[in-house]
């Protein structure tokens, strides 16, 4: 193919139900806002069995296939490769990325294949800062209920925004650009060598750029698709991001222990857009699976958190469902102690992830106790609450980190 300006990433695996209104959403968008560029769709695909290649081959513009629907002034191939027989994050990223260097894109984009919400403008949205602007990472903000993602604001947005200092709303993205320097510094620097299985490629990525020192940007891409998967695997989704935030923290030690302010980061669109149409959630659950949690891990809990704070978790596991709060400060030294602990592997670093899963239960349990007649205003004011204390009490982590025993 020679060289492209534009590259667009879709990773597959059995996604021919959903893949092909993606794919059109991508090709739709390329040809109105960058009718000039030469561009291509690559979809790296994980071993499907449903025709999902082919439904993204069939989206190609070229000399032999041309669309009826859309007007193009360049060819615009979709090129499907195969990476392997089972579906694997790290493995389909890197194999983006390689082509995009190949191929010397100057902007790229991964979009995920179950984004059927997908509308034109995403296109622009995602490429153009990288293209026009000179952005190197560009990370989505979405519309979600709120009581959806709340990991991501119960955890991984308070956590990181405290180390590395940037109010960076979607660490652990599916939908993002970046440009061709940073896809070169990924390709250079270690960020693929990970003891995790893989996981959490994402979250390492935006890592990357933050202590590179690459520059960021964010853009609302509209409300973010809620695909019904059946009960989730909570400790699953906790390796994939607390997992690999607690890894990221000793190498990058050096950046998150200076004494940095908190960045706002360029944005286009809303910073946050939360919905709060009813919906059911079994808090009674939630609350059942924190007491017998804290009960049956003592031994473990012993070994990974202060005696202080051990003592005020198994306080509030006492607690009547409606007394029951996990304060602020508490899940802040809890979560910074699970940290440390994680860095000095205390016990299996494994064991250390499962063993938060029922404490991070008791403050979703929280969450959604304070939050359940709360506008989206007093949502993201909560949220905020928890990100200051998060950034105050960053000084007990280093005095944790440092410490001998």
């Amino acid at each position: 193919m020679g060289e492209v300006d534009l590259l667009v990433g879709v990773p597959t695996h059995n996604n021919a139900k959903t893949v092909g209104e993606t794919v059109q959403g991508i090709r739709a968008g390329l040809l109105k806002y960058f009718p000039r560029e030469r561009a291509v769709i690559l979809n790296v695909d994980g071993g499907s069995k449903d025709g999902t290649r082919d439904v993204v081959a069939a989206a190609s513009i070229n000399d032999v296939q041309r669309s009826s629907d859309l007007y193009a002034l360049r060819t615009l191939p979709c090129i499907s490769t195969v990476y392997g027989d089972t579906p694997a994050t790290e493995v389909a990223l890197r194999t983006v990325f390689a082509a995009a260097e190949l191929l010397r894109a100057r902007a790229c984009a991964i979009v995920s294949p179950e984004s059927t919400n997908i509308t034109m403008d995403w296109m622009e949205r995602l490429l153009r800062p990288v293209y026009r602007d000179n952005f190197d990472l560009v990370t989505p903000v979405y519309r979600r209920h709120k009581f959806d993602g709340l990991l991501l604001r119960n955890f991984i947005y308070p956590m990181t925004r405290a180390l590395y200092a940037k109010r960076l709303r979607e660490p652990y993205a599916v939908e993002f650009a970046f440009s061709g320097r940073f896809c070169s510094h990924l390709q250079e620097m270690q960020v693929w060598d990970h003891d995790g299985g893989g996981v959490g490629t994402e979250i390492r990525m935006t890592i990357a750029a933050i202590a590179g020192g690459f520059r960021l940007y964010q853009t609302f891409l509209g409300t973010k698709p809620h695909l019904d998967r059946g009960t989730a695997d909570l400790v699953a989704a906790m390796r994939q991001t607390v997992g690999t935030l607690f890894w990221s923290a000793e190498p990058n030690f050096p950046y998150w222990s200076a004494n940095r302010e908190t960045e706002g980061i360029p944005t286009c669109g809303a910073e946050y857009d939360l919905t709060t149409e009813p919906i059911r959630v079994n808090r009674k659950r939630l609350y059942q699976l924190f007491g017998s949690g804290v009960g049956e891990l003592e031994p473990v809990l012993k070994s990974i958190l202060s005696p202080q704070t051990l003592e005020e978790v198994q306080g509030i596991a006492k607690m009547s469902e409606e007394e029951f709060r996990y304060p602020h400060e508490l899940w802040v030294k809890t979560a910074y102690e699970f940290a440390s602990s994680y860095y000095k592997s205390v016990i299996n670093r494994d064991h250390i992830i499962q063993a938060l899963a029922p404490l991070y239960r008791g403050k979703v349990y929280t969450f959604l106790l304070e939050n359940r007649d709360a506008s989206g205003e007093q949502v993201e004011a909560n949220v905020e609450e928890l990100c200051l204390t998060f950034e105050r009490l960053k000084p007990y982590l280093l005095d944790l980190w440092n410490a001998r025993e």
